[in-house]
């Protein structure tokens, strides 16, 4: 058996193999709620043999949407219509994760096949919000959050990890990559504030750090929690592999049982090394500098170039992202190439396994 389809515990969830799906925005949704096109796309994964799906960013306010057409987990309506899909995991022994999230000053933009753009409150939009009124390039100037405001978003964050569990979730992922929200608080580029949110390392992470806690409770040792964070900027004076790596102690000791290492999305300035498993090392240096454990992403494509990178003890599993896009079966296929087998859907297997 390939280390790839064996069996691997995170918290109190056991995964039936290391082949996950990552959280891929679909820009979907109405007024938050999941469609028909959310139910084809996560069975595809779920029938293709995955051993965790992660649905996509979840937004826990409205106003944390990226898009008018994000998925939200700020209403309990929202979360019954999310229910159906770990529902449908768990009848094939796939677990069900969902990341949420909160855009900051990346909010009110149109979707990536619209242009991207940022939509104005006068045309539609809503007023950005973000640690300091620093504009992401090409955005207007997000408003600087008061420690209200602060309180508020926390508190929609655990609101939101309640919804999840109440939806039968296995894994709730807390988004602090990318150049939202939560990764704005932490990366000095995005965060200039002088209060108790800013200014050293232990101020920037604080409310991360305080929303994993917290989340922590409403999340049972049964379950799993994870935080997926960019663990560089991937530009000169901004957040470093290894503040991610004292990131990671500290949300250890809050609870959290995995890391899922990410990188970059704070700027348009950064200067990303992008090749076949660019972010790997990341997860590794992560876990072998702070005992927590991670998990690797980033153009991730064959059974055989997750097999390598999990040959060690030091990488969990693998998140795959476009190759998954591209084939939702790709785990059968990537066991098949591995001399392992999984099995296909009782209402496939016969077309695989019989010619009449």
């Amino acid at each position: 058996m390939s280390k790839l389809f064996s069996q691997v515990q995170v918290g109190g969830v056991t995964f039936k193999n290391r082949a996950w799906v990552s959280p891929m925005c679909q820009y979907s949704a109405v007024n938050g709620l999941i469609q028909d096109w959310h139910a084809v796309h996560y069975g595809a994964f779920i029938t293709g043999g995955a051993g965790l799906v992660m649905v996509e960013a979840a937004a826990v306010h409205p106003d944390g949407r990226i898009t008018h057409h994000d998925a939200g987990i700020w209403t309990d309506q929202q979360a019954q219509v999310l229910a159906e899909i770990p529902r449908f995991a768990h009848r094939f022994g796939t677990k069900a994760g969902i990341q949420i999230a909160h855009a900051g000053r990346k909010a009110s933009t149109d979707t990536p096949w619209s242009g991207r753009g940022m939509i104005l409150p006068t045309d539609g939009g809503w007023q950005s919000v973000a640690p300091s009124p620093i504009a992401f390039e090409g955005y207007l100037a997000p408003v600087e959050l008061t420690l209200a405001d602060i309180a508020l978003i926390r508190a929609d964050f655990v609101a939101a990890a309640e919804r999840a569990m109440s939806a039968d979730f296995d894994v709730v992922e807390i988004h602090a990559a990318h150049g939202y929200l939560l990764h704005e608080f932490f990366s000095p580029i995005s965060n200039q504030r002088t209060d108790d949110y800013g200014g050293s390392f232990e101020n920037r992470i604080k409310l991360l750090c305080e929303i994993a806690s917290e989340i922590r409770l409403v999340v049972p040792k049964s379950r799993a929690l994870f935080v997926r964070i960019s663990a560089t900027d991937w530009i000169a004076g901004g957040w470093s592999i290894d503040d991610s790596v004292a990131l990671a102690r500290e949300l250890q000791a809050r609870g959290v049982d995995l890391i899922d290492c990410s990188s970059g999305g704070i700027s348009t300035a950064q200067q990303i090394e992008i090749g076949p498993g660019y972010q790997v090392e990341f997860a590794r240096k992560i876990h072998e500098e702070s005992g927590i454990l991670t998990n690797a992403v980033g153009m991730i494509t064959t059974g055989e170039q997750a097999e390598a990178i999990l040959a060690g003890d030091d990488i969990a599993a693998v998140m795959i992202g476009r190759a998954m896009l591209g084939n939702p079966r790709w785990p059968i296929q990537a066991a098949s190439d591995l001399g392992d087998e999984i099995p296909w859907p009782n209402q496939y297997a016969r077309g695989f396994t019989s010619r009449r």
